[in-house]
């Protein structure tokens, strides 16, 4: 059942502003409407996560590994309800998402075992040796402990791995800390689907009701009093480099400032070595075209740069590449907001006067259909606008053509971290 409710503990409550979800293949609102939380709902949930602490950290790893296990089985007795919804929020595919909903349930279990393990504890005990000269030493006893309520932020592309009880919240229930979720209010009746199977294993397993809560909306400022509040104490993020900066900054400037784990950006730099790109050329093309399109483009490890040395080998991958990528249908993506994102991030690097267009994906119908872009530019022109080395997040990419080698270390070593990095060398490189 979705009611479109807040989750403060136990309780569900209602709120006068409402939001839709929207399937993004059509652009049509999806019934029914969400309360939208607000301050109040996260002053309330906060105060249950922090008298919720004490107990469940002190759970026993059975009791919390029984938990996560509840949680998972939960998940998985939603059944195609669960896939149905978020493909119709998402657009996602069916196998995509089946796919990810064994994952999500694979973690928690996964998280399960390794909390009955106890390894991670690091439990260790240094007896007394009251004769010890010229002092003494007291018996010494340390271990890992909870650090407090965490609140995660569902993201847009995993609405279910990196969501409600995605990675974050798991490895937070595994650890010990009561969990408040800022849904995503790109997928809300998904997440309201799973927040259920949460709440109810939070009762089956008898834990305290402040151990999870989840808030809808589509507010940033909910998002920031979340952050804001000094009984939260960590934060898992996984989104946009401004919107996990702007949490880095609320949670910087608390009096207690609190760490911000936070997945951002990312570029994904793939390094063509002259060999590799001598005898495989047309090859590489046509697989980094697939590459660059898979699920839109909407994955943390998309490959948004290339960097080759400049030359016939490089204008052959871009042919390649190029071809392949006209021929590719256009592919829905996650939101309204981040195709316009995609669209406007792919107009500036159209009218940029340091790159020049490669190809684009195949046009067809669509209201977030997005076409794959790709495009290149020199290695001066790169270092010059810092703006070419950002996140276009979507189908689109950027081949840096440089003179030599040397000026492709000299880039690379120019970058800042990335998810990933793609090295394609043959034996002679």
């Amino acid at each position: 059942m979705i009611a479109g409710t807040i989750f403060v503990g136990a309780t569900e409550d209602s709120a006068t502003e409402t939001f839709f979800a929207v399937d993004p293949s059509t652009g049509q609102v999806i019934e029914p409407p969400f309360s939208a939380a607000a301050t109040g709902h996260v002053d309330r949930a906060c105060a249950l996560a922090d008298a919720a602490f004490a107990s469940f950290s002190e759970t026993t790893l059975e009791a919390r590994a029984a938990f996560l296990e509840a949680i998972a089985d939960g998940i998985a007795a939603i059944g195609d309800d669960l896939i149905g919804r978020a493909m119709n929020e998402s657009g996602l595919p069916r196998a995509r998402l089946e796919g990810e909903r064994g994952r999500t349930i694979g973690q928690l279990r996964m998280f399960a075992a390794f909390v009955r393990a106890g390894d991670w504890l690091h439990a260790t005990i240094d007896p007394a040796l009251p004769d010890r000269a010229p002092l003494p030493r007291p018996d010494l006893r340390r271990r890992h402990v909870a650090l407090g309520p965490v609140a995660v932020f569902g993201a847009s592309n995993f609405p279910l791995a990196f969501s409600v009880a995605g990675g974050d919240t798991a490895s937070a229930f595994a650890a010990g800390c009561p969990v408040v979720v800022k849904g995503h209010p790109a997928h809300p009746g998904t997440g309201e689907l799973v927040a259920r199977a949460i709440q109810a294993a939070v009762k089956s397993c008898g834990l305290h009701e402040g151990v999870f809560s989840y808030l809808p909306g589509p507010s940033n400022a909910l998002g920031g009093a979340l952050v804001a509040d000094p009984r939260i104490k960590a934060v898992g993020f996984t989104g946009s480099r401004g919107g996990g900066l702007a949490l880095m900054q609320i949670a910087a400037a608390r009096a207690e400032p609190i760490p911000v784990y936070a997945e951002m950006s990312s570029i994904n730099p793939v390094i063509l070595f002259p060999a590799a790109l001598r005898n495989r050329a047309e090859a590489l093309g046509e697989a980094f075209a697939q590459s660059l399109t898979m699920g839109a483009g909407q994955f943390c490890t998309n490959p948004g740069l290339l960097i080759a040395v400049d030359g016939p080998d490089l204008d052959r991958f871009a042919a390649a590449a190029g071809d392949a990528l006209s021929g590719i249908a256009p592919a829905t993506m996650l939101t309204p907001a981040i195709h316009a994102n995609f669209e406007s991030g792919v107009g500036a690097l159209e009218q940029h006067a340091a790159t020049r267009l490669v190809a684009r994906g195949a046009e067809g119908p669509g209201v977030c259909a997005a076409r794959g872009a790709l495009f290149m530019t020199d290695a001066a022109g790169f270092r010059a606008d810092a703006a070419l080395g950002h996140e276009v997040f979507g189908s689109s990419s950027v081949i840096v053509r440089c003179r030599d080698i040397d000026e492709v270390a000299a880039l690379v070593a120019g970058l800042e971290g990335q998810l990933t990095a793609t090295l394609q060398l043959d034996t002679e490189d």
